[in-house]
């Protein structure tokens, strides 16, 4: 026997194409006419009506607790009713002794973000496209890897160009995290891909790039040299939160390196790591 109602449907199409009656069907997978018919008139099976809810010891206390809600939305955070507070005053002022605490809490729980969102405080669950033009935007990540090499463990260093609308990354692989490393890595991803992005790139707070970040504005002093490098290829670029970086990091590293369009090629250093890690 089929085990969903799905595949059910499905062999009873089938096993109709072949020219067994309805008759038949009903025998051979032991169900009704009804089955057999809406099996034949859609692949899909309806949806099962939902049970209308049961009615509980809470139901007339229900009205009273979404007015304790909807009385905390202009309250002082301190004052606001807990479900504790909740439960107190429905048993002592509304004699709600066969209330047990479990209803309320559950109630509440799901309640008062229903309340939020029709008085519009609430946080609504969306969900934003994200869309990029060709060519116009990539990210940069440049950071620690550890490899096994010649049977080994190895700290090297990654550096990951990625174009954000084709998902093509370049890759290169260094011995040492410097800025010639962090420019030469920008040279081989330009001219790997073949030009530069017309948009922004995104980076983190690299110290290659950035020198340091400045207080509560949070904005960025970058390094002379970075300066005058980015100038000379015209990259825009944008630097990511500096309280968002190690996630959106391991995110960018995850990516690039899971990329199917990958190319990469390893540094001239990278032929003396096995001596010199010795």
């Amino acid at each position: 026997m089929p085990k969903s109602k799905v595949n059910l449907y499905a062999a009873i199409r089938r096993d109709s194409r072949t020219g067994l009656s309805n008759r038949a069907l009903m025998r051979k997978y032991g169900v009704g006419f009804l089955t057999v018919k809406k099996a034949l008139e859609s692949a899909w099976p309806e949806p099962r009506n939902k049970p209308a809810p049961r009615a509980t010891r809470l139901d007339p206390f229900k009205p009273l607790i979404d007015q304790m809600l909807r009385a905390d939305l202009d309250a002082p955070r301190k004052q606001r009713h807990t479900v504790k507070r909740i439960y107190d005053r429905l048993v002592d002022e509304h004699g709600a002794d066969e209330v047990s605490y479990q209803m309320v809490r559950g109630y509440v729980a799901e309640r008062r973000k229903e309340i939020r969102l029709q008085a519009g405080r609430g946080v609504v669950d969306a969900f934003v496209p994200q869309t990029h033009k060709p060519g116009a935007e990539a990210e940069v990540d440049f950071g620690d890897v550890t490899v096994r090499l010649a049977g080994e463990l190895v700290t090297c260093y990654l550096f990951a160009f990625r174009l954000s609308y084709s998902g093509k990354a370049v890759h290169r692989i260094f011995a040492s995290c410097g800025q010639e490393a962090f420019f030469e890595g920008h040279v081989h991803a330009l001219n790997t891909l073949g030009g530069v992005p017309t948009g922004r790139v995104r980076y983190d707070n690299l110290r290659a790039a950035v020198a340091r970040v400045l207080g509560f504005s949070r904005q960025r002093v970058e390094a002379e040299r970075w300066t005058a490098f980015r100038s000379h290829y015209g990259l825009d670029v944008l630097y990511c939160p500096a309280s968002a970086a190690p996630t959106r990091r391991a995110a960018s590293r995850a990516r690039s390196a899971g990329s199917a369009a990958t190319t990469s090629s390893p540094s001239p250093t990278s032929r003396r790591w096995p001596s010199s890690t010795r």
